[in-house]
């Protein structure tokens, strides 16, 4: 009989991990489901809003009698939680994370559950999220129709047969993964950083030097706060919903994304330089026919979405 998963603990309730714990419940998962975050007050938030059932002050003991362990930290903190996990946890239970980058946790988690009879990792990115952050802002709709990234490596997305029990459990958390309302995609490590670094990487860079950069051309003037003569207020009366958009990423923390900068810079630089030259190009085109083409390919890109 195919091992069930019946309890659940989240390492981490910020935004992502609360939301995984109010769609688990919303699409009828029935097991217990128990919580920690470095910010006590984070993770009775997120009990409150009913994501988790209770809230334990000793996430290694939680996570040792737990079916299922979900890190849902930031990158660095999945990596210290993978050293810390590994000598502690059974062969008959699951790890899975949400982590944004891919290439060091799967290195990491490669050595630390090498050895006969550890339990199973199941490394995973879900893409969905907001611009705002922490538990109060969880939503259980938050997976419905995104793409949920697997990245376990070709020989254990092969060995559909013989499975352990923490593989069982691998394969139920792609159940309850699908019950969520996501699409599942299986990715290589490497090119799991390499396509995240263009789809998500670089609009959120974009739209953080954007926002920095108005926010220095155009500073907020005291004096002139609440009305139009200030070139801050100006500036946001008329921006509309062009700049709105393009800069709403702007308000991500900084705690999530270092993680990720510093885990997938080469990825995400590479990205960086493509857009820095396709930037200059279009400043010296302004006034050429060039600029056309330019703007037949982003048409082209928009009417495929």
């Amino acid at each position: 009989m195919a091992e069930s998963i019946q309890s659940i603990t989240i390492l981490g309730t910020g935004l992502i991990g609360s939301s995984v714990g109010l769609a688990l419940r919303a699409n009828g998962f029935a097991g217990s489901i128990v919580g920690w975050d470095r910010s006590p007050e984070e993770a009775e938030t997120a009990r409150d809003k009913g994501a988790i059932d209770s809230v334990t002050s000793d996430p290694l003991a939680a996570a040792r009698e737990t079916d299922c362990v979900l890190l849902a930290t930031p990158v660095f903190g999945i990596l210290e939680w993978i050293e810390k996990l590994a000598p502690v946890l059974r062969h008959d239970q699951l790890l899975t994370d949400v982590g944004s980058t891919k290439r060091k946790i799967c290195a990491l988690a490669a050595e630390a559950f090498s050895a006969p009879g550890a339990a199973c990792f199941l490394p995973g990115h879900p893409m969905a999220g907001k611009e705002v952050f922490g538990a109060a802002n969880a939503d259980a709709n938050l997976f419905q129709g995104a793409v949920w990234l697997f990245t376990a490596s070709e020989k254990e997305n092969q060995a559909r047969e013989n499975l352990t029990a923490g593989q069982q459990r691998a394969e139920k958390w792609r159940h309850w993964v699908a019950r969520m309302g996501c699409r599942m995609l299986d990715l290589d490590p490497v090119r799991h950083d390499e396509i995240c670094a263009w789809a998500s990487h670089l609009p959120q860079m974009l739209g953080t030097a954007l926002a920095a950069l108005l926010e220095d051309t155009f500073p907020d003037d005291s004096e002139g706060k609440g009305k139009l003569d200030s070139s801050s207020a100006q500036l946001r009366a008329i921006g509309g919903r062009a700049m709105h958009e393009m800069t709403r990423l702007g308000a991500s923390p900084y705690s999530m994304w270092r993680d990720i900068a510093q885990t997938s810079d080469e990825a995400i630089a590479t990205a960086l330089l493509a857009l820095e030259q396709r930037l200059a190009s279009i400043r010296e085109n302004l006034k050429q026919p060039e600029l056309r083409e330019e703007f037949n390919r982003a048409n082209q890109f928009r009417s495929r979405f």
